[in-house]
């Protein structure tokens, strides 16, 4: 469908019920998901402590904990991403549908199957198994709404999508204060709820048409090629594509955004927990005491970051795609800038984490809406996996890194050690200046068209329906 001109009708007529269904389907898988990575961050450093004792270590230093810690989240990050680039290719010649089902139960069992880790090790395997299937939601799921919402309200859709995220990161938050105290298995053992997703994604989502229609070009392309026919740059493996010409002016921009918008997000989701169970410590607040003032806080963070991912594809619609990732960029460095450093109180942390929220979380949503009309649907879902991914694995090390040189270079400030990883969010400029914008751009269903602005673009590609 194209995009709706001036004069159309209410919005809601626009939108048909499957629409609704994916959003609701995506939206909600990608919610779970951010509840089983959150589960995990919050019971991270107890976790890792118990486990480092089983393991022969005895009983470890806060620097032992924090840097195991951050290896276990560095190892599930590495799954994430080496599963987004397996799934995520596979989504684009078999379909989204199987793909996205298959991911929902591998990262919800393998949560859940954590809770039986006896030593460290096992513990480390399991969660990258558990990103293995985490990798999944993003790539398909910003891919199934750009070619289920390919109207005007796309950016809106897949904006609201990736707030789903930052939801199940509060939901997360909310179940951690009420089970948190029972330990961290039990806590770890609700990320098998997100299972139950499956039950409805089979019943009620099916591909989109633009999928089918790349599936049939595909088997016909192949019985030409039998017949004799000369191989064509749209035969190539979609990977080759990806880094070969036309695309490739496209793909490493985008992975330089992705990856200075993760270095960011991975580091303030991964240690704020850490950090105000520090600052609370410092005001007298200790053991299963502090786990009430952990969650409000992680609570305001991701409440940000849900006005953040939501907001962003309307903020987008009105002022551009590159305006937009700037004034998100922009709230990230300050707010991060200003709280991490310098203020040790609680109350601070209330008010401005809510900010860090809004600025950080929002840049991901950008990179959904803005690479799913970059690419075509032919390579779609690999190329938000690759970008993602490459930027993800960049930054694996990041919460590593961080736990490292907060003992070696700040004295043992953990907040001082993610401020400064936080920072390489910077380089996201760099792919900024790259990208052309897209801001009332078609879909394109022809993934060797470059996208730009305005008439110039209806004349060089028809729309995906």
């Amino acid at each position: 469908m194209a995009e709706t001109p001036t004069g159309a009708p209410a919005w809601h007529q626009e939108i048909t019920r499957y629409q609704w269904i994916v959003l609701f389907a995506t939206t909600t898988g990608w919610a779970l998901d951010g509840f089983d990575s959150n589960l995990f961050t919050l019971v991270a450093g107890p976790a890792t402590a118990d486990l480092l004792v089983n393991s022969g270590i005895g009983d470890p230093t806060p620097a032992q904990t924090s840097f195991y810690s951050g290896l276990a989240v560095t190892v599930f990050l590495v799954g994430w991403a080496l599963g987004a680039v397996f799934f995520g290719t596979l989504a684009d010649y078999i379909g989204r549908v199987r793909v996205l089902i298959v991911g929902v139960l591998t990262y919800s069992v393998f949560t859940a199957l954590a809770t039986l880790a006896a030593v460290y090790w096992q513990f480390a395997a399991l969660r990258f198994l558990a990103g293995i299937g985490s990798g999944v939601e993003l790539p398909i799921g910003a891919a199934l709404v750009a070619e289920a919402w390919n109207n005007r309200h796309r950016a809106k859709a897949t904006g609201i999508m990736m707030s789903g995220l930052a939801l199940g990161f509060f939901l997360a938050s909310v179940v951690y204060n009420f089970i948190g105290g029972f330990g961290w298995r039990p806590t770890l053992a609700a990320g098998l709820v997100p299972a139950l997703l499956v039950l409805f994604i089979r019943r009620y989502v099916h591909e989109p048409e633009s999928m089918i229609e790349v599936r049939a070009e595909r088997a016909r392309r192949k019985r030409e090629r039998q017949a004799g026919a000369a191989k064509k740059a749209s035969d190539r493996f979609v990977l080759v594509r990806l880094f070969t010409r036309p695309l490739l002016r496209r793909t490493l921009p985008c992975t330089i955004i992705a990856a200075g918008a993760l270095f960011a997000f991975w580091n303030v989701t991964a240690w704020t927990p850490q950090i105000v169970r520090t600052v609370v410590t410092g005001e007298g607040v200790t053991g299963p005491a502090a786990i009430g003032y952990v969650s409000q806080a992680t609570a305001m963070l991701n409440l940000g970051g849900v006005l953040g991912y939501a907001s962003w594809g309307f903020i987008a619609d009105k002022i551009g795609r590159r305006r937009t990732y700037l004034m998100s960029l922009a709230l990230a460095v300050l707010s991060v800038g200003l709280l991490y450093p310098f203020v040790y109180t609680y109350a601070m942390y209330l008010w401005l984490l809510p900010v860090v929220g809004f600025g950080v979380f929002g840049m991901l949503s950008g990179n959904s809406i803005y690479f799913a009309e970059l690419f075509g649907p032919g390579v779609r879902a690999s190329a938000i996996a690759v970008t993602n991914s490459i930027g993800r694995l960049l930054t694996a090390g990041g919460p590593l890194v961080t736990g490292v040189i907060a003992t070696q270079w700040f004295g043992g400030s953990l907040s001082l050690a993610a401020t400064a990883v936080s920072a390489l969010i910077l380089v996201s400029l760099i792919g900024l200046a790259l990208v052309p914008e897209t801001h009332g751009a078609f879909l394109f269903a022809d993934e060797n068209a470059i996208v730009s602005d305005g008439a110039a673009t209806k004349a060089r590609s028809r729309p995906a329906t």
